[in-house]
């Protein structure tokens, strides 16, 4: 793709939620840029699946480099075969991400299934927004 960063359509990031049991989240992402889907299992796998996501777009651009203790190459993406346009068996998000400041996301999530919209400052604020969805099942 080059270094230049990667259209507005790919802003949206469908996050399929199949499993939730314990807090536990396990499920896939899908995002135009890719072919499939990436697997995630945890909250942390989900986060890094997705800064992963943003960083090979180039979109939003990160404002200030991540900090490591270690390489970055550390974490890699399981990319599936499966095609784009699923819900996830527990829930179904549309995130976007509008920006990437202060090191954390700000944008909006819809959550699919109650058609139901929130902005979002920071992946805390992303992730209470998910969990109180997905608490209500």
């Amino acid at each position: 793709m080059g270094d230049r960063a990667v259209a507005n359509k790919y802003r949206d990031t469908v996050v399929c939620v199949d499993s939730y049991n314990e807090k536990v989240m396990i499920g896939r992402i899908y995002n135009p840029f890719f072919d499939g889907s990436i697997k995630f299992n945890g909250l942390m796998s989900f986060i890094l699946a997705m800064e992963e996501l943003l960083d090979e777009m180039k979109y939003p651009q990160a404002y200030e480099l991540r900090r490591s203790f270690m390489s970055e190459d550390t974490y890699t993406i399981d990319k599936g075969n499966e095609p784009t346009g699923v819900r996830g068996e527990q829930e179904t998000f549309d995130v976007k991400i509008l920006f990437r400041q202060n090191a954390s996301w700000q944008g909006t999530i819809l959550w699919e299934e109650c058609g139901m919209e929130q902005k979002f400052r920071s992946v805390l604020e992303l992730v209470l927004l998910m969990n109180s969805a997905l608490q209500k099942k």
